[in-house]
Formats: structure tokens, sequence, C-alpha cells
């Protein structure tokens, strides 16, 4: 039980870093713009070796960039869920803390999956035509990878709260 705990804790440090690197990078996309290359992120947009704030409210970016901080922090909560699962408080005897860390991690993937759901999908059906040479960059890439992670840490500690709920059922009767 506690090896799947570990494990679920390691998937969910390494996912939450990529979750935050990923959030916070400026090479979601980029692009050849005017003969130059240039690239983008959630917050910023970079041409020239000069980077600009994103100004512009636009609906998918905003949605993104709410939905990998809403992951990121579902994540750090599941972990400190995860952290206190290895304790055991006798006032916390009904709150399994496995299984909320397990559905927390759950809770991160589905948020991390919108957000890059949404911006994929924006991404290829109007900025990739209005771009023609154009490529997802590496904090695109992280932020899949941190799908991944977050989606194995649910997977370990729900392994781990099933060992718990086999052996407490299966205790002396």
């Amino acid at each position: 039980m506690y090896s799947f705990m570990g494990g679920g804790l390691f998937c969910a440090f390494v996912g939450n870093i990529l979750l935050v690197v990923s959030t916070a990078t400026d090479y979601w996309m980029q692009y050849r713009l005017s003969g130059s290359y240039a690239h983008q992120g959630l917050w910023r947009y970079c041409m020239s070796n000069k980077c600009y704030m994103q100004t512009d409210s636009i609906a998918y970016w905003n949605a993104t960039r709410a939905f990998m901080i809403l992951s990121g922090m579902s994540c750090f909560a599941g972990i400190i869920a995860g952290i206190m699962s290895f304790s055991h408080f006798s006032s916390f005897e009904r709150f399994n803390r496995s299984f909320a860390a397990g559905i927390m991690f759950f809770v991160s993937t589905f948020f991390v999956l919108l957000a890059m759901a949404i911006y994929t999908g924006v991404t290829v059906n109007f900025l990739g035509r209005r771009f023609g040479d154009w490529r997802f960059s590496w904090s695109y890439i992280l932020g899949w990878v941190a799908l991944l992670m977050t989606f194995f840490a649910g997977i370990f500690y729900m392994c781990a709260y099933r060992m718990h709920e086999c052996r407490r059922g299966a205790g002396p009767r």
C-alpha cells in the first residue's frame, strides 16, 4: 500500500512541477511571422527577441489559463492529502485520505485535459490556418506529460485505497 502511495506522490510532484512550468512558459506554439520566428504562451508572445503581454481577452486563452491553474491547485491539494495519508490520525477515521488524494489527482487530470483540448482545438482550427508554418512547442508538450503524471498519481492512490480496504475487510472476525 505504501509503495503505491509513494509512487503516486512521485508522479504527483513531477506532474505539479510540469503543470507550473507549462503554464508559466511562453513556448506553447512556435510560428514564422514576416520571415522571423515567433512563439507564444498563455501569458505572452515573443517576436524578434522581444516579448509582449497578451492583452487581448480571448476566451480560449482565458479558459486554458483557468483550467491549468485549477489543475495545479487540485494537484497540490492532492499532494497534501497524499502526504497526510501516510499518517494515522484518529480524528480522520471515517475520511480516507488516500481516496481523497486519488480523487484530487483525477480532478487535476480532468482540468488539464480540458485546458489542453481547448487550446488544441482552437489552435488547430483557427491559428493553424492563420500561420502557415507553425507547430506546438515544448510548453504544450509538458502540459500533456503533466496530464499523464496526474492520471497515474490518481491510479496509484486508488490502488493504495483498494489495498487498504481489502486489508481492513479481511481483518479478524
